[in-house]
């Protein structure tokens, strides 16, 4: 059913029959063009992502929400962040809809000019002393349609490049298409640091924030372009109808295989509880509680990125060797490790800080790295497709969605030692979703 060794010709289905003899040859892609593919989607999502990350931190308390303290603006800012999370896996059923009666392209440029017009919307808005509550109305529409436009951009793509991958190579290809997350987090802080550090403070928070959004409505529209030119072409047609990778009923797909959706969502919850934890939460409590410069701090989680990065590349290397669902097991348990020296260096300074987010991003590229569709070879292969995106889409809404909410609420009115009890319960997550798969 699910994957043919290298070279072998794709098993043709009776309804294809000569067809697919005659095209197989013409069918073959390399993984290594998948995995271009992948990277440019996944790098384009992330820096979306972490520019409103930064941007819920350093500038909608003030223009969305300046007539409340500053701790209780970042946390209606983050209840906002929170709203994408929630819409994208109704953006992935909508989107699977639309797939089956007009096909993939319709459903990608849907999502191109969502996302786009989204996007662009959060760039012009008014803020709240311009038009009032009104502001933050469009502000949650804005973001609820970036859910929609995010689950709805699923290409297919990461499950065709495992499916694609040498059995010896499967964690280096899986590694690759989450390289775009600290690379899209060290472009996001670094036009953040440069616009912060260079403009008066109220010129920022006035127009300065704004550009961001300006570069990741442009980065979205070129990467999306570049996703549905890839995805358009006959080859990698004839190849995701191969593979089975077509939208199929979610009713159905839940029913026969909801377990299957449930462990998939936990088994990588040690890296999402994480991710937030390292990113947007950090840079909450430092511009809340610490006299350390928001650029300063900025930079040294560029720096983490790239140890992050290296993390990624370690992490496929290190699966190839000794399996994917140990290495996730074996993650798991390091970050439930440093779950309890969290909150020692949090409180530490800027050496106890920097040391924590340093050693926080090694641990994410290492554990984050596998993953993606870590469990998705348990999908029988027609559900493989709607089975992968939503499992995604449920690991990001349970893991990561409310973290930054969650962790600086109860740490601000309890103390630092809920950071740890937020790690530990994901990475126990994950080591329990491990041991039932």
């Amino acid at each position: 059913s699910s994957i043919s060794p290298p070279g072998a010709q794709p098993v043709s289905h009776p309804t294809e029959g000569g067809a697919r003899a005659a095209d197989a040859d013409h069918s073959h892609i390399a993984p290594g063009e998948i995995a271009v593919g992948v990277v440019i989607g996944r790098a384009s999502e992330y820096f979306d992502f972490f520019v409103y990350g930064i941007a819920s931190v350093l500038v909608f308390p003030a223009v969305f929400f300046p007539f409340e303290q500053r701790l209780e603006g970042v946390l209606w800012a983050f209840v906002i962040f929170s709203f994408a999370f929630i819409a994208r896996p109704f953006g992935t059923l909508i989107s699977m809809a639309i797939q089956r009666r007009f096909g993939r392209e319709t459903k990608l440029t849907i999502a191109l000019f969502l996302l786009g017009t989204s996007t662009a919307g959060i760039a012009f808005l008014p803020g709240y002393a311009s038009i009032g509550f009104t502001a933050i109305v469009l502000l949650s529409i804005f973001r609820f349609a970036q859910g929609l436009a995010l689950g709805g951009s699923w290409d297919g793509l990461p499950s065709l490049l495992a499916l694609n991958a040498p059995p010896n190579k499967r964690g280096w290809y899986a590694m690759l298409g989450q390289l775009g997350a600290p690379l899209g987090f060290f472009l996001a802080s670094a036009l953040f640091a440069y616009l912060y550090s260079s403009l008066p403070l109220a010129d920022f928070l006035d127009w300065g924030w704004r550009y961001t959004f300006y570069v990741a409505f442009a980065i979205n529209v070129v990467a999306l372009f570049a996703r549905l030119r890839l995805v358009a072409t006959d080859e990698y047609a004839r190849l995701l109808e191969e593979r089975e990778l077509q939208p199929t009923s979610v009713v159905e797909l839940t029913r026969s295989q909801g377990a299957n959706l449930l462990i998939g969502a936990f088994a990588a919850l040690a890296s999402y509880a994480l991710f937030h934890l390292i990113t947007v939460f950090p840079l909450s409590w430092i511009s809340l509680y610490s006299d350390q410069s928001i650029t300063e701090f900025l930079i040294v989680q560029m720096v983490g990125a790239v140890f992050g990065a290296i993390g990624i590349v370690a992490s496929g290397l290190i699966a190839d060797r000794i399996g994917r669902r140990f290495t996730l097991g074996g993650l798991a348990a390091m970050i439930a490790v440093f779950s309890g020296f969290a909150p020692t260096l949090l409180d530490g300074g800027r050496i106890g800080q920097d040391i924590f987010i340093v050693l926080g991003f090694a641990l994410l590229g290492l554990s984050y790295g596998q993953a993606a569709g870590a469990v998705t070879s348990n999908f029988a292969p027609k559900y493989r497709y709607v089975g992968a995106a939503l499992t995604a889409d449920l690991a990001w809404l349970i893991g990561a969605a409310f973290a930054p909410l969650v962790a600086l609420g109860l740490s601000a009115h309890f103390g630092l030692a809920f950071v740890s009890v937020y790690l530990l319960s994901g990475a126990l997550g994950t080591l329990a979703a491990l041991g039932l798969n």
